[in-house]
Formats: C-alpha cells, structure tokens, sequence
C-alpha cells in the first residue's frame, strides 16, 4: 500500500491535466502582457478614432488633404497593429493546440508505461489466491549514527541481531542471559549499556556492548528521551536499528537460549513475537461467546480473542510499517504512564475505526512450545511426559517475579539433564 502511494504520488502531482492548466493560464498571462505592453508604447495609435473625432470639432480650419492623409495612415498603423495583434494570437493558439496534442500523446505513452511496469495478475484457480505478505525492507541511512554502524557491520549475521538494554540492576541475570548464548553459539547479539557499571562488565566478559556517547549529538542510542517515560526507551533504541537497515530480535534480560532462535525465524511478516499465550486457542485465537440475556434470541454474541503478544522477546524486520508501530508506541509512552505492552499490542492489533487510523502491518505469532513463556513451562510442559521431552529455542520467565533461581532452574533442567530441577517451584509466584 505504501510502495504504491509513493509512485501514485509523483504521477498526480505531475498529471497531464494539471500540465495543461498550468500552460493554458500561462499563456492568457503572456497575451494579456502583450497586450499592455503594445498600449503602453503605441497609446496614440489604439485611441486614434477618438483623437481625430476631437480635432473635427476645434474650430481650426485644416486642408480636406491633410486630414484625409491623417486618418488614412492611423487607420494603416491601427490595421497593422491588429493584424500583429491577431497574428500573436494565432500563433499561440497554434503552439497550445501543439502542446495539448503532445499532452494527449504523453498521457497515452505514459498509461502504457504504468501498465507494463505494474504486474498485473489475474486471480487464480479457487483456493490458490495468495495476498502479499512481506514489506520490503528501508533503504540503510548509516550517516544516522555511523559509530554504531560500523558495530553492527562487524557484529550483524545476514543483518540480523539479538539485542537487549541491561543496567546494573539485573547484572545477575544479564550474566545467566549471555552465558546461555555463548554456549548455543550464537555469535550475533549485543547489549545495549545504559550505565558505566554494565559497559564495564561486559567488556570484562567479552560480550559485545554498545555505549551512547553523551557528547556527540548523533549518538542517541541509549538517550533516555527528554520529559519522556523510560518504557518507551527501547522502542526508540530499536528504531534507530531498523534504520540502520538491521532486523532485530529484542530480547529481555530474563530469557535463557537453549537453541539459536534464528534457525526459527519464518521471516514473512513486520513482526513475530511470542505470545502469552497458554495453549493454542488463547495463543492463536478462539471464538469466545458473550451473553446478553437482555437481547433474548440474539444473547451469545460471537468474539475473536487472542492472548497479547510479549513486548519483551519478538522480532521486528527493518520496514516502513514496523518503524512506524515503533513511533506510535514511544509517542504514546511518551505522554503518561502506559504499559509498555499494552500500547504495543492496541497498536499493532486495533483495526481502523471513526478517528483512528489503524496499523496496516503484518504480524505472526510464534510457536509457544519453541519460544515458551514461564507460564506454559511450570503450569503445562513440566506436567506433561510427552510436552516435556521437547526442547524450546527459548524459555521467557515473564510469568514469575522469583526470575533468577527459576532461570537457573530451568538451565540445570534443560542443559545439566537435572530432571528434579523444577519440582520445587509453585505453578505461580507467591503474592
């Protein structure tokens, strides 16, 4: 939709109608110039009859020869003039009929043009039809921040990149969080540093970080926002990516890798992300039945529900509709105390309606039993003999505020082959 405005764009605004109006009105411009212009230099000339008809009434006597003579050359100079006059005229008449042929032409040549650049596709046998489901990606702007380009350059897998924001607050988790990706081998994956404390300790573990600079302007990955809130620090982090060209997995810091998430990826939408999901109705979406007993035969009304997808863990590909959702969110962050989460998923879910303007961008939701929240994991898969013979790509303990000792629970039980390991924890975490 976006590609196809910004071609219809130029071809409006360049149109053969307006061309021609625009010369239509430039030439009665130049007629009326000219006509000035001829009164201005020959005033006596256009106002001879009146002239003469004055100098009949003086009470000069004037030889019958003389006057003749007179009038006779006005009136020749009068004739010229017009002549000249309607000659100009004629030839513009000409030129514009010219132009009008030539635009007549040029909109015909320029329909065939359009025809044979846009595909057209016939639709095809019933149950064959496919829309378009992939945006193409932005052009790279690496003047917007070239310190962190050349980062990325060197980092970047096939331009992708696993990225998260840590500060010394969950220092403990950061490390089971880069541990656990080290030993996948997964060699494309960054922290964003948003203190001295996290840069310092990353570099001590060789893990590849990313600093703003606070004294160059450029440099605004990592700058909280000003007057802003800090939850939509990272949807103006990850813009900043997308721009560069670069897709990007955001990851929180409370996710143990068990496997490269990468070799998951289906890659056909603006954004995949896990979902909070519990099982596949609720994370893939069911029909669930509201009953208005007022309404009588009409009382179960049908709705389509879907569990959110997680802010914390989803991959966003660098398109004009996902920097968009990315804007949308930090504006509303920007403005009062939101969930971070909720805004996301209104933005990217909520259709078009009277006075809004919804999200046109393509979203798929992940495989929760690969990219598995801590919900699934200690309340289903942990119960079950065959769902816990499955190894995830990821494990997410967005569920449980106790996160470390469950992350480090869940590396004994998946890694260490400790079978125990789980058994101690509640199905939730205690209020």
């Amino acid at each position: 939709m976006i590609e196809r405005r910004e071609r219809e764009g130029p071809l409006m605004k360049n149109s053969p109608q307006s061309l021609l109006i625009s010369r239509i009105i430039t030439t009665v411009i130049i007629g009326v110039l000219a006509g000035c212009i001829i009164v201005f230099y020959f005033p006596n000339d256009f106002f001879v009859s009146q002239s003469i008809t004055s100098i009949r009434h003086l009470p000069v006597a004037v030889p019958k020869t003389q006057e003749n003579s007179a009038e006779s050359e006005s009136s020749d100079r009068v004739n010229m003039l017009k002549s000249e006059f309607v000659a100009l005229l004629s030839d513009k008449n000409a030129e514009l009929k010219k132009q009008v042929r030539e635009l007549t032409e040029g909109k015909d040549q320029a329909e065939k043009k359009l025809l044979a650049l846009s595909k057209q596709e016939k639709a095809g046998p019933f149950g064959t039809v496919k829309a378009l489901r992939t945006n193409p990606t932005v052009a790279p702007d690496e003047f917007l921040n070239p310190r962190l380009a050349n980062l990325l350059e060197k980092i970047a897998v096939k331009r992708e990149i696993i990225v998260t924001l840590a500060n010394s607050n969950v220092k403990a988790m950061l490390e089971v969080w880069f541990t656990n990706i080290k030993r996948v081998g997964i060699p494309n994956y960054l922290v964003v540093a948003l203190d001295d404390e996290i840069a310092k300790f990353c570099e001590s573990n060789k893990v590849p970080f990313y600093q703003r600079d606070p004294d160059n302007d450029i440099d605004t990955v990592g700058k909280i926002p000003n007057g802003g809130a800090v939850s939509g620090l990272k949807f103006r982090i990850l813009r900043e990516f997308l721009q560069l060209g670069y897709s990007v997995l955001l990851s929180d810091i409370d996710i143990v890798y068990l496997q490269n998430p990468f070799d998951h990826l289906y890659r056909d939408s603006d954004v995949e992300s896990m979902s909070d999901g519990h099982n596949n109705m609720t994370a893939y979406g069911y029909n669930d039945v509201f009953k208005d007993h007022g309404m009588g035969w009409s009382t179960n009304v049908y709705t389509t529900r879907i569990f959110v997808y997680n802010s914390g863990f989803f991959y966003i590909r660098p398109t004009i509709p996902s920097i968009e959702l990315l804007d949308r969110v930090a504006a509303r962050l920007s403005k009062g105390n939101a969930w971070d989460q909720a805004v996301f998923n209104e933005e990217l879910f909520h259709p078009s309606h009277p006075g809004y303007d919804g999200l046109h961008a393509a979203k798929r939701t992940m495989d929760i039993y690969l990219f598995m929240n801590s919900r699934v994991l200690f309340r289903t898969v942990r119960n079950d003999a065959n769902l816990s013979k499955l190894k995830p790509v990821i494990i997410h303990v967005n569920y449980h505020r106790d996160k470390l000792p469950r992350m480090k629970a869940v590396v004994e039980y998946y890694v260490n082959g400790n079978q125990d390991a789980l058994k101690p924890f509640p199905d939730g975490t205690p209020r």
